[in-house]
């Protein structure tokens, strides 16, 4: 669930504005991960995208579900206890998934 003030946040021109989307828990075959294997997420929803700029259009719209780069972005918190969020440049994103 996306908070008021998250929703407020419009990302300047050649960002946009993600919500990660947390690692399975469990592989493909059944075994369960432990809480020690905090692989960090590469896919996320997108939430905002900001204008395109003069060089670059936007690679997505928002509510995609892309891949972006595994240490791209600046991370975002708000308030206590909520959640990340991440500010990715249009370069970052790698695919949408469809």
């Amino acid at each position: 669930m996306v908070t008021q003030a998250v929703q407020k946040l419009q990302p300047t021109a050649g960002y946009i504005l993600l919500e990660p989307v947390k690692a399975q828990r469990k592989t493909n075959s059944g075994i369960y991960l432990p809480d020690s294997h905090d692989e960090k997420p590469q896919q996320a929803k997108v939430l905002a995208v900001g204008p395109d700029t003069k060089k670059t259009n936007a690679p997505c719209k928002k509510n995609d579900l892309v891949v972006y780069k595994k240490w791209g972005g600046d991370e975002v918190k708000l308030g206590i206890g909520e959640k990340e969020y991440l500010f990715v440049k249009f370069e970052d994103i790698l695919a949408i998934i469809k």
